[in-house]
C-alpha cells in the first residue's frame, strides 16, 4: 500500500500547478470577510485571465442582456462564488495538457466533463439551489474526474492496461484501476485537490463521485453522481468508463424520480453544454 501512495504521490507532484493569481482567488474567496473590491484587484494583476473571463461572461453560456467591460462590473452581474468558480474552472482546463500518451481522448473527456457540469449545476437548481451556489455545482461537475488526467499523463502504461482490462472483461473502470494501479481515479483526484488548494466541498465530490453512499450525506456529491450517469447514459463524450451504475435508493428519495425521470426534466441538457463549450476553448488557449 505504500507503494501505491508513494507512486501517486509521485503523479500527483508532476501536475503543474495553478497561476499564482488563481492560488490568491482561492484563498480570497474562502475567507468569509473577503471584499468583491480584493477579489478583482487580484484577477487584474492578470491581464490574460481578465481577457478570458470577460469573453467567457459575455458568452452565450451566461446569456447576460448587456456586454460586460470591465471585471469590476463582472464582479457585480456574478457575485464572488461564482467569478471564484469561472476563475477556477478556466484555470484547471489550462493547467491539463492537450494529449497524452496513454490515449486519452481529451476532446471526449472535456466533452463529458462539461456534460457532467452542466448537469449538476441542472440538478443543483432543481434542488433549490441559488444562482451563486450552483456555480460550485458546475465546478464540481467539471473537474470530477480530474484523476483520470494525472494517470493518464504520468502512470500512462498502467492507465493503458486499466483500458485493456475493461475492453477484454467488461469490468467496471473503478475495479479495473483497483486490479492495475491499487487505487482509483476518485483517489488520485483527491490527491490533486489537495495538492490544488481546492474548496472542502469540491474536493469532497471529486474523492466520492463514484461513492455517494460513503461518508456524511451531500446533496453536491449526490448530484455529481447522477450527472455522471446521465452524461453517460445519453453517450456526451467518453472518459473510460460506460457502466451506468444505478441511483441508490437515498439518491432517488432526495429527487423523488428516477434516472429517466431525472432526464426528462432536463430538456435543454444539449443547448446548455454546447454553451458550456466556451470553457473549454477558452481554458484551452494560451
Amino acid at each position: 500500500m505504500q507503494d501505491v501512495k508513494k507512486k501517486l504521490m509521485s503523479a500527483v507532484d508532476q501536475m503543474p500547478a495553478f497561476p499564482k493569481s488563481v492560488h490568491q482567488v482561492l484563498k480570497l474567496a474562502g475567507d468569509i470577510n473577503c471584499s468583491q473590491k480584493e477579489l478583482v484587484e487580484v484577477i487584474k494583476k492578470d491581464p490574460v485571465f481578465t481577457l478570458k473571463i470577460l469573453r467567457l461572461v459575455n458568452s452565450a453560456y451566461f446569456g447576460l442582456a448587456r456586454e460586460v467591460t470591465s471585471i469590476n462590473h463582472a464582479s457585480v452581474y456574478l457575485g464572488l462564488n461564482t467569478l471564484k468558480n469561472v476563475a477556477l474552472g478556466l484555470a484547471a482546463v489550462g493547467a491539463i495538457p492537450k494529449s497524452n500518451v496513454a490515449g486519452l481522448d481529451m476532446g471526449a473527456f472535456w466533452l463529458h466533463s462539461l456534460a457532467v457540469a452542466t448537469g449538476t449545476r441542472m440538478l443543483g437548481s432543481m434542488l433549490g439551489v441559488s444562482r451563486d451556489e450552483a456555480a460550485d455545482y458546475f465546478a464540481a461537475g467539471l473537474l470530477h474526474d480530474i484523476g483520470k488526467v494525472v494517470f493518464a499523463l504520468y502512470m500512462p502504461n498502467e492507465f493503458a492496461q486499466v483500458g485493456e482490462k475493461i475492453a477484454e472483461q467488461g469490468t467496471s473502470l473503478k475495479q479495473a484501476e483497483l486490479d492495475v494501479i491499487g487505487a482509483t481515479h476518485a483517489d488520485i483526484g483527491s490527491m490533486l485537490a489537495e495538492k490544488w488548494n481546492l474548496p472542502g466541498d469540491l474536493h469532497d465530490a471529486i474523492a466520492r463521485h463514484h461513492t455517494p453512499d460513503k461518508g456524511k450525506p451531500s446533496q453536491l456529491v449526490d448530484c455529481v453522481f447522477v450527472a455522471d450517469q446521465i452524461s453517460k447514459k445519453l453517450a456526451f463524450g467518453s472518459a473510460g468508463d460506460y457502466m451506468v451504475e444505478e441511483l441508490p435508493k437515498s439518491i432517488e428519495e432526495r429527487f423523488s424520480l428516477d434516472l429517466d425521470g431525472l432526464i426528462k426534466e432536463m430538456p435543454t441538457l444539449d443547448e446548455e453544454v454546447e454553451h458550456a463549450r466556451i470553457f473549454i476553448k477558452l481554458g484551452e488557449a494560451s
